[in-house]
């Protein structure tokens, strides 16, 4: 047997398939995340404030409705099935945008954001549940299916920014229709291979097994018109999810200041106060797709070299910044902590609060030095701003999920984590609140605008390093508290 053959014997059946299926399923959403904006303003019509509050939507159910999803799939609906499902909601929702409407746009949005919402989860448990709990592959594994889903990213903003150049929009959404069916092609030809193993579902037969899948397919009909019509109603549903992030967050607090053991009530203070950190960061992080990207279309000149740049090509900066830095500063890490220099939680994330503010800082020093007379800055600027944000999201993005594990009590852990992932759906909805603020002009004239995107850039900018360095002050707090020592008496 060659080296190449044992190496392929010695990955778990279906690893292979997920990554190709995670490639496929990505597309739908790296298509809806970087077109909605531009789709909503250029063609139904959207004022800037509305687009980016439609897109502040579009980030708070997709990510709020992935806890949720993680509970239904295996309990409710096995993992494939749950995955299948959504992914089918995804074609629709993708169908019925292309076709241009109104009416089309919202029904679409629902459809596809209660599949994605919900079967997010789906292929991250088909793959876990792949290797044995002490299996040292699997780390690989997901370093594989996170690589798959990248390049799945990369496809989709690589092909609807060439459709929109020529602002051809139907196929830009049929083109996310076609991805995502094969995704589901490939799930039922491999169907027996995803098979859910060891989950409470599998464990239920005859009429305990049917009821629990009647139950599963009642929520995903459910909550399409649900989100249908919440999505018509876009500031009062905004301000009903802060209201119940507000609500969740209070909760924590409460639970913190209650919580009788001593040194896992101080790892609960510290999740407190990173999660506020982090909180900021992801805020200014997804007006990427929203507040950026409109900036980028009105105010920066899209072109390197004499070739016309797609706003959503301008995303794959973070792409190519993932693949080729992930690796890079695993490494660099790596050296520094041979060394016996600290690289702790907290340095992670002021770290990448601080280079979120120098990012931010970029866009308005491009702004001064813009083109006078059509007041266009150079690309060069905007270009800095997504570097250095992706680096920041190396080093905040994959400590975050991770550290819910080391300090969350067991019997908060569910809660907590579920917290994390509110936040994301939240920062989604201050990006929209930070996006809107700024009024397109009826000439679209870059010089209108210039002044007031530079002043809030600069705030979001100060915001973000003013956190940032809050984070580094406390850090010898936040290390005492993450490791479990009691604080210093004065």
């Amino acid at each position: 047997m060659t080296s190449l053959q044992q190496r392929l014997a010695r990955v778990p059946e279906g690893s292979a398939v997920l990554f190709m299926i995670q490639v496929f399923a990505t597309l739908g959403f790296a298509v809806l995340q970087s077109t909605l904006v531009l789709y909503a303003t250029r063609r139904l019509g959207f004022s800037n404030d509305q687009a980016a509050l439609m897109m502040g939507l579009f980030g708070a159910f997709n990510y709020g409705l992935h806890l949720f999803g993680g509970y239904l799939g295996g309990r409710f609906l096995s993992n494939r099935n749950l995955f299948v499902g959504g992914m089918l909601l995804q074609v629709l929702g993708c169908g019925a945008i292309a076709g241009g409407s109104l009416a089309g746009l919202y029904w679409g949005l629902s459809l596809f954001l209660t599949g994605s919402g919900l079967n997010v989860t789906c292929i991250n448990m088909m793959l876990t549940q792949r290797f044995a709990p002490d299996d040292d592959r699997r780390e690989s594994a997901f370093l594989w299916n996170y690589a798959g889903m990248n390049v799945g990213f990369f496809i989709g903003f690589t092909v609807a920014g060439h459709y929109q150049l020529k602002e051809i929009y139907d196929r830009i959404f049929w083109f996310a229709t076609l991805g995502n069916a094969m995704a589901i092609v490939l799930a039922l030809v491999f169907w027996r291979t995803l098979a859910d193993r060891d989950t409470p579902l599998s464990q239920r037969q005859g009429l305990a097994f049917w009821g629990r899948f009647a139950v599963g397919l009642a929520v995903l009909a459910g909550l399409v018109p649900l989100l249908a019509r919440l999505l018509q109603n876009p500031t009062d549903t905004a301000l009903g999810l802060k209201a119940l992030c507000a609500g969740v967050a209070v909760v924590l607090v409460v639970l913190t200041l209650r919580h009788p053991v001593p040194a896992e009530k101080r790892r609960m203070q510290a999740y407190l106060v990173l999660t506020l950190g982090s909180l900021v960061f992801w805020s200014l992080y997804q007006m990427s797709p929203n507040g950026l990207q409109m900036f980028a279309v009105s105010n920066v000149w899209m072109n390197v070299w004499g070739v016309p740049v797609a706003p959503q090509w301008v995303q794959n900066i973070n792409t190519v910044v993932i693949v080729i830095g992930g690796p890079w500063l695993a490494a660099l890490f790596a050296r520094w902590r041979a060394r016996g220099w600290p690289v702790d939680i907290p340095a992670q994330f002021a770290a990448s609060l601080v280079l979120m503010g120098l990012g931010f800082l970029a866009l308005p020093l491009g702004i001064h030095f813009a083109d006078p007379a059509t007041g266009r800055s150079d690309f060069v600027w905007l270009f800095l701003n997504y570097v250095l944000q992706s680096v920041g999201e190396l080093l905040i993005s994959p400590v975050g999920y991770a550290m819910i594990g080391r300090l969350a009590p067991k019997q908060y852990q569910g809660v907590m984590m579920g917290s994390w992932m509110l936040v994301t759906g939240l920062a989604s909805l201050f990006a929209g609140d930070f996006s809107g603020m700024v009024a397109q002009p009826v000439d679209g004239s870059a010089l209108s605008t210039n002044g007031a995107y530079a002043t809030l850039f600069t705030q979001l900018a100060v915001g973000s390093l003013v956190m940032g360095a809050a984070l580094f002050t406390l850090r010898p707090w936040l290390r005492r508290l993450i490791d479990g020592e009691a604080p210093a008496q004065a």
